[in-house]
């Protein structure tokens, strides 16, 4: 059996070997901490990510299999590491975890027993709903892996390395950071288009086409649909057309959708609270985003609802012939590249004490005069406004990650 997987691990190492961009993720996932989790959404590198990592040990070393392989039902995921220990192995990557039925206690049972080892998983953004059962907060870190920023869209592409800013110096410098770029980089802004309609994945690298890019993003997403929401949750098969329901009605809308739940629940045929977990689990997959309207008082209603980004609104609306808007492109773009955005009454989306309005070069500052703090968010390459600040830029703002 280890003979075995070590010939899969070996294949897909080599699948990898012209893959010379690593992600800022990599040195979390490369420290000394015992179990690291990489959560994530289907496609967006999470297998890549982890078989950079144990390229750096030797196949006695290091052990990767995946949790979803058939062979693995017949030994479980304990007794494999068990045997790789006695031979020993000290370091195992065990992907898509999520799909070994009651993993969270081999994985618990692993780390208590084995304490010289190291151990990596893999996983649906949902996973830490089934960690509690065997109470693995204690012991794991997890690190959430998103898609790819237009920064790090652009340096794959191009072989080079941007800087990162926060949103303060954005606001602050974008005027000399927007015109030194595309400066330095003539194509930045066409490449900036590119990336909204195929780029947010790392597939987008061995697509041959637009086609090509939609089937493979159509897949991962009936896989999030039909694999991993049933393996996280207790949804019966004949649920999860709803979801798919959720997704045509954002693409039929054209708009950005606004949120009326004691309809929407209607029309979908569930009741209110049955809505909000759905909508809540669309969240966590990594296929939807939900904008809240600003309020001190908490309130898990969603005013608007978003795609989690443009790949996805592309794609659907290609599959259902229906013409993409560019206005809900950019606002697509606008709130999948911060956190904490809210819907605001005035302008567009308040972030943190400031308030944006997003549109195309012809934008006025009509809506947003009588604020201080309100600045225009363009579908432009460069500007010399301090309040005028070009859409793509904000795809550089420094990205934390999640650790839970």
């Amino acid at each position: 059996m280890i003979d075995s997987l070590k010939e899969k691990q070996r294949r897909l190492i080599f699948s990898i070997k012209d893959i010379d961009y690593t992600r800022k993720e990599f040195s979390f996932i490369n420290s000394k901490e015992r179990l690291i989790a990489l959560i994530g959404a289907r496609g967006v590198g999470k297998t890549t990510l982890l078989l950079q990592y144990i390229k750096q040990y030797s196949m006695d070393d290091a052990l990767y299999f995946s949790a979803d392989d058939m062979s693995i039902v017949n030994f479980g995921i304990y007794e494999i590491v068990e045997v790789f220990y006695k031979l020993g192995g000290r370091t195992v990557i065990i992907d898509e975890v999520h799909k070994f039925k009651d993993w969270a206690g081999h994985v618990k049972n692993i780390y208590d027993f084995f304490p010289d080892l190291t151990i990596r998983i893999s996983g649906s953004s949902m996973l830490n709903i089934l960690m509690q059962s065997h109470d693995l907060s204690r012991r794991i870190l997890i690190k959430e892996l998103h898609k790819l920023s237009f920064k790090e869209y652009f340096e794959m592409r191009n072989g080079v390395s941007l800087a990162s800013y926060s949103l303060e110096e954005v606001l602050d410098g974008h005027i000399d950071i927007t015109y030194e770029l595309t400066q330095t980089y003539p194509t930045l802004y066409k490449q900036f288009t590119d990336y909204l309609k195929m780029g947010c994945y790392p597939f987008f690298l061995s697509s041959q086409d637009q086609d090509s890019y939609n089937n493979k993003l159509f897949n991962a997403i009936e896989k999030i649909i039909y694999e991993d929401i049933p393996s996280t949750n207790k949804i019966k098969f004949d649920s999860l057309s709803i979801f798919k329901k959720l997704m045509y009605k954002l693409v039929v809308a054209k708009v950005p959708y606004k949120v009326v739940i004691d309809s929407l629940a209607k029309d979908l045929g569930i009741s209110e609270p049955t809505l909000y977990v759905y909508l809540d689990i669309l969240n966590k997959t990594g296929i939807f985003k939900s904008i809240k309207k600003f309020s001190k008082k908490e309130s898990r209603k969603p005013e608007k609802l978003f795609f989690s980004n443009t790949n996805i609104l592309y794609a659907l609306s290609s599959d259902q012939k229906i013409q993409t808007e560019i206005g809900t492109v950019r606002e697509t773009y606008f709130v999948n590249s911060l956190p904490d955005v809210y819907y605001s009454d005035i302008g567009d989306f308040k972030v943190n004490d400031y308030i944006f309005e997003v549109g195309s070069k012809n934008k006025t500052f009509k809506q947003i005069k009588e604020i201080d703090n309100g600045y225009l968010a363009l579908d432009i390459d460069t500007s010399t406004n301090k309040r005028k600040i070009p859409l793509w830029i904000f795809g550089l703002i420094a990205d934390k990650g999640t650790i839970k």
